[in-house]
């Protein structure tokens, strides 16, 4: 169980804008008792969403920061100044619903991009969003922003510092449209940690590139994509930037591992480590033009342990390395040095760990000391189906 943090309650509704043929909340908001310590990443992607450029300029010039508001099924992204109007009018609507101050909420949208957003559906929600506010829960909240998402994504964590706890949760949505270099899709965190502006902005940023900005389901980042942090201070606890930076690197990476898993038509989670590069620049760009390859990707559906294609993925990554030197170690098992594949029956050695999610992928360089991480998904004939049929 989750344990929500001091000073946030929730609430979800109904708003139909899917159309009335799909019956489920698809409007949620968190509400900060007082004015939270906030941060956020964003897009890096050019065309950026109205609620994006609405909560960048939130942040700025707010006095303080009371909540996250998420609507599913229209993204309003690329919709010009009818868009940004819209972002606008639906954050005042809420502000004054809620008797919030201007500019308060961080607004995020997910859902088809180039859809305007139907305000009437806001107007006629809002109350019913009023009324759901503390009988929701964090995972009514996950449910409400998902999308092409199978399960609600949901985490937390709590420590104790001399006797006193303090609190952790997360939350997101996505399935796909997932290469972030920043956050990915829609999530937030909330603490009741107290914490200054600058330690929490360290801390996040510090925690998002560790995990969020190490994973991949199909190489797209979004037009949306927004990762907020909120802290309230009601625990009156002081964490140490360590313990900060460990307990939110450790809750962002548990979310953004159940992003890679879920990631659409997923059935696998390759979690690829390369080391001994000469930079981690380097190890970095092997990592992921291993996760992106689609033969790479394909294979693992298929539960083929295809080392070829993931050697073949390494050497076009314009790394300059020696070839002879690299080792891959697949599942634990060594299957490829010094230039030549190991003897064995693959297919035979394979069977069973090719059997599980996880699927560890390890590539040793003998260049340097650079390394990295990244989580990515493989690829199934789901996902073709998923994003073929999106709008219909």
């Amino acid at each position: 169980m989750v344990k929500t943090p001091l000073g946030f309650s929730f609430a979800v509704a109904d708003a139909s804008f899917r159309g009335h043929k799909v019956q489920r909340t698809d409007l949620a908001l968190t509400l900060c008792d007082v004015p939270a310590t906030s941060a956020a990443v964003f897009t890096t992607n050019l065309f950026k969403a109205a609620p994006v450029l609405c909560a960048q300029e939130n942040l700025k010039n707010s006095d303080g920061i009371r909540a996250v508001l998420i609507n599913s099924g229209q993204a309003n992204a690329c919709t010009g100044d009818k868009g940004m109007s819209a972002c606008l009018e639906s954050q005042r609507l809420i502000e004054e619903l809620f008797s919030l101050p201007k500019d308060a909420i961080l607004p995020a949208s997910t859902g088809v991009i180039g859809a305007h957003m139907d305000m009437q559906k806001w107007k006629d929600s809002a109350s019913a969003l009023k009324n759901s506010l503390g009988n929701a829960s964090l995972e009514d909240f996950a449910r409400a922003i998902m999308t092409t998402d199978a399960f609600p994504k949901f985490v937390g964590e709590s420590i104790e510092i001399e006797g006193k706890e303090v609190r952790f949760a997360a939350v997101a949505k996505g399935a796909g449209m997932i290469c972030p270099n920043m956050a990915t899709m829609l999530s937030m965190v909330i603490t009741d940690a107290k914490v200054s502006k600058e330690e929490w902005q360290e801390a996040f940023h510090y925690a998002v590139d560790k995990s969020f900005n190490r994973i991949s389901v199909d190489g797209d980042t979004s037009t949306n994509d927004s990762l907020f942090g909120l802290a309230s201070g009601k625990s009156n606890v002081t964490v140490p930037m360590d313990m900060l930076k460990k307990t939110l690197l450790k809750v962002l990476t548990d979310l953004s591992y159940l992003l890679v898993k879920d990631g659409e038509g997923a059935t696998k989670v390759m979690h690829i480590d390369v080391s001994g590069a000469k930079s981690d620049a380097d190890a970095d760009a092997i990592a992921r033009t291993i996760g992106h390859s689609q033969l790479v990707k394909t294979a693992m559906f298929g539960k083929d342990p295809n080392w070829g294609r993931i050697v073949a993925a390494a050497g076009r990554a314009h790394v300059d390395f020696d070839p002879n030197k690299m080792q891959v170690i697949l599942c634990g098992i060594e299957i490829f040095a010094n230039g030549e594949p190991r003897d064995m029956d693959i297919d035979a050695v394979f069977l069973e760990p090719f059997k599980e999610t996880d699927i560890p992928i390890q590539i040793i360089l003998q260049e340097g000391t650079g390394k990295a991480h990244l989580k990515a998904s493989d690829l199934s004939h789901a996902y073709v189906s998923c994003n073929a049929d999106y709008r219909s």
